[in-house]
């Protein structure tokens, strides 16, 4: 155990102790003092006892051993905290930064300028349609997109940003083993083989639950240079991440829409009380210019977004597999799996058993 500074494993000990919250471990960080002895003599006397419980070496190994076990049992495995070499330096700015973090995927997507993408879960086709487009630009220009890995704009998000051969993150509101929702397992499989990285401050196994998404979101923007909203409603998650934006002093950017639309009555709002609007990402890249290092990617493919693509065409009622697809198409397998993953996100395609059938709206 080091001297001076906790480790991984005091770390994860720190985070299980009863009411010692966010906020006060920024406290004892920032006390500068000496570990553990000055750590312990600033808290309570049951929060003193129960941390010397836990570093015991016979309750570490009942306890903290099998959380930590799962960072041998498999590649590209990481337990972030404070002080270590790969610790995303903005989360020291919030005035809750997590304890630590768990991670999956590859660490080099911390080192670029972030930049988040939220917005509704049911949103419009064309909602859809720019959260590909500007997280495809944004990724393709040196971003890392972070999202949330939910439905709808989360998800267009997170593919946009692969479809451009860049990188993306989604920080999850349950162990960074688990998956959710159970519609992304082929979205969550490429951001992992494509250089992206999963993020939790939940221990893996830990199961999804509506109290973890708010504080999930705060580490969505916290992670980032600045936030980008697409399609959200008065009373939604996604103004929530705005609102906690402002609050750590980020930027904040909003798409306008139709008046009479209730998906984006939060968007419009956020741009009266000062965000700024923007209906291009080259508008983004504008705002950071000078004061952010990027460096821009391989140019992307065409979408399949837009017009479909050419596997609409070759889609009905009846399933069609994917090397049938691959063959008509005169695709590879990868950029077929790619662009039907698109079309699904957008809703334009079902997968049912023995292959895709085209989804025919009314």
């Amino acid at each position: 155990m080091s001297e001076a500074w906790p480790g991984a494993r005091e770390w994860l000990a720190l985070s299980l102790v009863p009411g010692l919250g966010f906020r006060r471990l920024r406290r004892l960080r920032q006390s500068k003092a000496a570990w553990p002895d000055g750590w312990l003599a600033a808290l309570s006397v049951e929060q003193r006892s129960y941390l010397r419980y836990l570093l015991r070496a016979d309750v570490g190994r009942e306890l903290l051993d099998p959380m930590l076990a799962w960072l041998e049992h498999g590649e590209a495995r990481h337990l972030l905290h404070p002080g270590h070499p790969r610790w995303p330096p903005l989360l020291d700015e919030i005035d809750d930064p997590p304890a630590l973090l768990w991670g999956w995927g590859d660490l080099d997507a911390l080192e670029l300028p972030c930049i988040a993408v939220v917005g509704s879960r049911r949103p419009s086709r064309d909602g859809l349609r720019h959260a590909m487009d500007f997280s495809a630009r944004l990724a393709a220009g040196g971003f890392a997109v972070v999202s949330g890995m939910a439905k709808g704009i989360d998800g267009a998000a997170h593919l946009g940003a692969l479809e451009a051969k860049g990188r993306s993150i989604a920080v999850l509101g349950c162990g960074v083993d688990v998956l959710y929702p159970r519609q992304h397992a082929r979205l969550r499989e490429r951001l992992l083989a494509e250089g992206g990285l999963l993020l939790s401050e939940l221990p893996p196994a830990t199961p999804a639950h509506a109290g973890h998404f708010p504080r999930r979101n705060r580490l969505v923007t916290g992670l980032s240079q600045g936030v980008l909203v697409i399609e959200a409603a008065m009373r939604s998650g996604s103004l929530i991440s705005a609102r906690l934006a402002l609050e750590q002093n980020r930027e904040v950017f909003a798409l306008p829409g139709a008046l009479d639309d209730p998906r984006v009555q939060g968007c419009l709002w956020l741009i009266q009380e000062g965000a700024r609007l923007v209906t291009r990402a080259d508008e983004l890249f504008d705002e950071f210019s000078g004061r952010l290092s990027l460096a821009p990617v391989a140019a992307a493919e065409p979408d399949a977004m837009g017009e479909g693509g050419p596997l609409l065409a070759l889609l009905g009622e009846s399933p069609v597999p994917l090397d049938a697809l691959v063959e008509r198409a005169a695709l590879d397998v990868s950029r077929c799996a790619a662009m039907l993953q698109a079309l699904e996100i957008e809703g334009r395609v079902l997968r049912r058993p023995g292959g895709w059938v085209r989804r025919h709206e009314g």
